[in-house]
């Protein structure tokens, strides 16, 4: 019969036993099979019996023992940990930046908005030239016809200061309002049905055209440059958009010196 002997190296071997063995044939080719067949593990213990008439069957085992952890180890469980909660909330300083941010982009949009849409019909009217002043200085004129009520009026006030402001130079820029029973004549003169109602005169008081209600910028702007350069015609001589019904005016007596 054959035994197993064990080495160092955990290789198993053959080696002949005092006694004849009288082991089958199958039996030592199913050993034989056994012994040929791979098998890896990471530690392997082995141990032989010799006293025993049976061959004993290694036992295996794998040892893991816990080692030191690192600080790298330390961080990475602790990143996964705090990634898999909540996310983190901005720390006060953050939140001081971004409220300052916010209260400068609110302020800024409010001084915007105040100089973009802040200029009243009352403003324009101050500022306006009277009417006869405007007929002698020897430039062309924007006559607007309004009144306070008139709501397209209040939302081209805007626009029509914009414009003022670029030409005020060269053009005389008048306001009248419907309202004041004082403009009777230059309401029919002009055709006033509807307002705002812009009439554009030449240097010597002629009407070259004139633009009724709600429209783009681009019909003052163009007319006021025509005017400006002395051209002999405007590029919006007649164009109407939605504008209030001058018939809803409300007619009252105002100082005969006002020219608005």
């Amino acid at each position: 019969m054959a035994r197993v002997a064990s080495n160092p190296l955990c290789i198993h071997r053959f080696r002949p036993y005092l006694q004849a063995s009288h082991s089958s044939p199958s039996l030592l080719k199913s050993t034989v099979h056994y012994q040929t067949k791979p098998r890896k593990f990471p530690a392997v213990s082995c141990q032989t019996n010799p006293d025993s008439s049976e061959t004993s069957t290694p036992t295996e085992k794998e040892v893991l023992e816990p080692g030191p952890v690192s600080d790298d180890t330390k961080r990475e469980d602790t990143g996964a940990s705090q990634d898999s909660g909540l996310p983190e909330f901005p720390n006060k300083d953050v939140n001081k930046r971004i409220a300052v941010v916010s209260l400068l982009a609110a302020a800024g949009l409010f001084l915007s908005s105040r100089l973009d849409f802040g200029v009243s019909l009352k403003d324009l009217s101050v500022a306006a030239l009277p009417y006869e002043e405007a007929l002698s200085n020897g430039k062309p004129t924007v006559v607007e016809f309004y009144a306070d009520w008139c709501e397209v009026c209040r939302e081209l006030a805007p626009d029509v200061y914009k414009v003022e402001q670029q030409y005020k130079d060269r053009v005389n820029f008048v306001m009248l309002n419907v309202d004041n029973t004082k403009w009777e004549q230059e309401l029919d003169e002009f055709g006033v049905e509807g307002i705002p109602h812009f009439a554009f005169l030449d240097r010597e008081g002629n009407e070259e055209g004139n633009v009724v209600g709600r429209l783009p910028r681009k019909y003052l702007l163009e007319n006021v440059e025509a005017l400006a350069r002395g051209e002999g015609s405007i590029p919006h001589a007649r164009v109407v958009g939605q504008y209030s019904n001058a018939e809803n005016r409300k007619v009252r007596s105002v100082d005969p010196r006002s020219h608005g």
